[in-house]
Parts: structure tokens; sequence; C-alpha cells
């Protein structure tokens, strides 16, 4: 993780159980680097809840395709007529 190979180059100290002092430059990053430790793990939820969605989006997909197919080689039109024809 970034935060924790900054926090490494300057020497300090980064957990997720609190904020530690960390002077880069005469100004004190902890709280910004404790911050973006804390956000990797929104990753445990979020790539698993990705995962799921792209799944059902893709499952969804494929039943979609398949009676889009029975539709067309059935000749059934589709239920949204064409506009109309203007002259």
């Amino acid at each position: 993780m970034l935060c924790a190979a900054i926090a490494n180059a300057y020497g300090c100290k980064v957990d997720e159980g609190s904020v530690h002092p960390c002077i880069i430059n005469g100004h004190d990053y902890g709280e910004l680097l404790y911050s973006l430790g804390v956000m990797g793990w929104f990753m445990l939820v979020t790539i698993p809840g990705g995962l799921v969605a792209f799944v059902s989006w893709l499952i969804f997909l494929i039943l979609h395709r398949v009676a889009w197919r029975k539709r067309m080689t059935a000749g059934i039109p589709p239920t949204i007529p064409p506009p109309p024809a203007t002259a």
C-alpha cells in the first residue's frame, strides 16, 4: 500500500489502531496516512460486492440474449414498435 511505503520511507508507524505522528517536511501527515491505511480495508467489502454485481449483470445479460435470440428466430417482432416513418 502506498501509505505504508510513505510511512516506511520517513520512519513513521502506521496501523489501523490509532493515529501516530508522522512529520514530513515539517508537517504532520499522521492522520492522512492513517485514513489512507484504513481505506484499504474498504476493499474487503467493495471487491466482493463488485464481483457479485458483475456476475449478476452477466447472468442477466446472458438470459436476455437467449430470450432475444429465441424471439428473433421465431419471427416475433420486438416489443417496442419502430418510430413512425415521416414523408
